[in-house]
């Protein structure tokens, strides 16, 4: 089925997002539980290069928001890189693609709200991510506007949280910024391995690309919103790894659990640690609201064309939203959630949301200067940066994605050659 057809068709979904309301739904899938939950295991992996594994984590985010960009203006439809990729390189790589961000991203739901429960009520973790992902799922049943209006609330709060916990380390007594020295780190694997988990923390500007049905004049908001995003998120990024360095050090910021509370409680602002775990909370809670936007989305895209059921393809009457899709992706978000750890879902993720933008690069490859992109080395760029990343990551996150991946391919060639037979 044409996948721009049914966009097109009754069955589409209502554009009523603009800029603004772009770019927020893409801080609130950047700026949240990442920040919080990747400094730890990164700094553990680059010591005080840590920084410098920020800023190639970024430099690979930004070649794949550029890439991603091009791609939405020209194909402004629910699914991003799953329509890119069937478009440009053919159907078994738009369905991997689809595949890797459903399973990838369906581990970062269950990484999510688990962080929830962890700052909220760590002795039931589960149990209140449940009850997040339950919440936010009713959530967006009702319409995405509503899904936009609290996304702006939930960044409003957390970069407040997050600009008060930097500018109270930085100022306070232990803060020292000879920390963080970028030439004393811990070699070049190290490094690498770092920005593969602290991309984790960027993965969330293409859920702007998905939701390229629901944005006003596509072709000139999703160009404009993804790069915006992009750009404040580092900036914001770079500002708490850097507090965060000056005041714990490589060696206490590897060893911190929950990185922004011990520096305010390293800094004497006692104070400020409840509210920094609720701002955590919160940050959760945005990350989480975007994801299942995101994949759901997905869902709706690659139910259209037959890779999935083709009933999670129905969108409400009323409210205009998959709802099918939205309700199969939080139920099995909240069984992961119950049955899962929060460390195996970041890794797992990031292997998948890699693989995904490898082939939004190699897609934008394909443009030419007829289709308004220029032949650039930013999507070779981009697609070496993932492949690399990726592979960097700790090994048993390659083997279980490396694992998922060929899976996918698997159900997609064995329901290749059952169709191919049912027509002889």
């Amino acid at each position: 089925m044409n996948t721009a057809g049914a966009a097109a068709g009754g069955g589409g979904l209502k554009r009523r997002l603009g800029v603004l309301d772009a770019v927020v739904i893409g801080l609130g899938s950047m700026i949240g539980a990442g920040i919080f939950a990747a400094l730890g295991p990164a700094a553990d992996a680059a010591g005080s290069g840590l920084l410098l594994a920020l800023a190639l984590a970024a430099l690979v985010a930004y070649c794949n928001a550029l890439s991603s960009a091009r791609l939405a203006a020209l194909y402004p439809q629910s699914g991003g890189t799953y329509v890119y990729g069937r478009m440009r390189l053919g159907e078994f790589w738009g369905y991997l693609a689809g595949w890797a961000f459903v399973v990838g991203k369906t581990a970062s739901c269950a990484a999510m709200a688990l962080t929830i429960g962890a700052y909220l009520w760590p002795d039931h973790a589960h149990a209140v991510g449940v009850v997040a992902v339950v919440a936010l799922t009713a959530v967006n049943y009702v319409g995405v506007q509503k899904s936009a209006l609290l996304a702006r609330i939930i960044v409003s709060l957390v970069l407040a949280v997050l600009l008060t916990a930097v500018v109270t380390a930085l100022t306070s007594y232990p803060a020292d910024l000879t920390r963080p020295d970028i030439g004393a780190h811990a070699g070049v694997g190290g490094v690498l391995q770092a920005a593969g988990l602290l991309f984790f923390a960027f993965a969330g500007y293409a859920r702007i690309a998905t939701l390229g049905e629901e944005v006003r004049d596509p072709a000139h908001t999703i160009p404009r919103a993804i790069p915006l995003a992009l750009g404040i998120t580092f900036a914001v990024y770079a500002l708490v790894a850097t507090a965060t360095l000056a005041v714990l050090g490589p060696a206490g910021l590897a060893r911190a659990t929950a990185p922004l509370s011990d520096a305010a409680q390293a800094a004497g602002a006692d104070w400020l640690v409840p509210v920094v775990r609720a701002g955590a909370a919160v940050a959760a809670l945005g990350s989480l609201l975007a994801l299942i936007l995101g994949v759901s989305r997905t869902t709706l895209a690659m139910s259209r064309d037959g890779h999935l059921p083709h009933t999670l393809s129905a969108v409400h009457p009323r409210f205009g939203i998959p709802h099918h899709a939205e309700i199969a992706v939080g139920a099995l978000v909240a069984l992961l959630v119950a049955t899962t750890d929060v460390r195996g879902a970041i890794g797992f993720s990031s292997f998948g949301v890699l693989a995904y933008y490898a082939v939004a690069n190699a897609s934008a490859w394909t443009l030419t200067p007829e289709e308004g992109s220029p032949r650039s080395l930013i999507p070779l760029i981009g697609l070496t940066g993932c492949a690399i990343l990726a592979f960097a990551l700790p090994l048993s996150a390659v083997i279980s994605g490396a694992a998922v991946l060929g899976l996918g391919a698997l159900i997609y060639g064995l329901r290749t050659a059952g169709t191919k037979n049912s027509r002889h």
